[in-house]
């Protein structure tokens, strides 16, 4: 018998679904994805938003199949095959397109060599701050815990919304950074709900900009309906889930 975390609706739906069914001739580039991990939609909208051709091609990472561990000995979604290469990660991958397609635009990453530097800042800011803060808040038990959690976010939330120049994190052009949090911008419903968060409290420009970033094309057309997430975020509020995110919190460890 599997784990619990099996049991997820097994395809995207509203306007993902409408861009998977876009995306199922064969191409040089085949994109393994899960409609409801936040890191895989990292690279879907990186590849929506620069006109990638690729194939889509679902995976439920908790089945462990060994045609997709072959892929991503991890067996952790996003991965891609490129010519018969695997490559794994979601912010690699999302490197790896600016790279591999120099003639897809726009540019993610800055071309200023500066510009590019302070984008691996920011990344890292969300890598180690932002990202654990919010899986923290989702998964703490006590409410004293909870209470901590909610104000590291915070506090997470306005080192980075100090330095986004508006109306995206680099003025008018959508980046990687923005790109980094989006995924958690549009699930952050789950910890407004049932931890007391919210976008104002963090600061009102976080509100104009989250409000922004989950409005963008990209973004929308990445997204699934909340009804098939209700259970699986129920997971992590219960701190049940079995993600490699989850027991990382669970154990104090960083997020692989």
């Amino acid at each position: 018998m599997g784990i619990p975390d099996e049991q997820i609706y097994p395809y995207a739906t509203a306007a993902a679904a409408k861009t998977v069914a876009k995306h199922q001739e064969p191409q040089n580039l085949v994109f393994y994805s899960g409609w409801f991990c936040p890191f895989a939609q990292r690279a879907w909208i990186s590849l929506e938003e620069r006109g990638i051709p690729y194939q889509y091609n679902e995976i439920n990472p908790y089945k462990k199949e060994p045609h997709f561990l072959a892929i991503n000995p991890k067996g952790l979604v996003p991965a891609v095959e490129y010519k018969g290469k695997a490559l794994y990660e979601s912010l690699i991958l999302c490197e790896f397109f600016e790279d591999a397609f120099p003639n897809y635009k726009p540019n993610l990453l800055p071309l200023d060599p500066v510009d590019r530097a302070l984008a691996r800042i920011w990344l890292d800011h969300i890598t180690k701050t932002f990202i654990p803060s919010i899986h923290r808040l989702l998964q703490v038990q006590e409410a004293s815990k909870q209470a901590e959690a909610l104000q590291d976010l915070y506090q997470s939330i306005r080192k980075l919304t100090d330095n986004i120049k508006g109306p995206y994190f680099f003025g008018e052009k959508f980046s990687l950074v923005d790109i980094a949090v989006a995924p958690w911008i549009v699930r952050d419903w789950v910890v407004e709900e049932h931890r007391g968060y919210k976008r104002i409290d963090a600061s009102p420009k976080w509100k104009e900009y989250a409000e922004l970033v989950e409005k963008r094309d990209s973004v929308v057309n990445t997204s699934s309906l909340r009804e098939h997430q209700i259970e699986i975020y129920g997971r992590y509020l219960r701190d049940e889930a079995q993600s490699e995110a989850a027991k990382a919190i669970r154990a104090g460890r960083v997020i692989p």
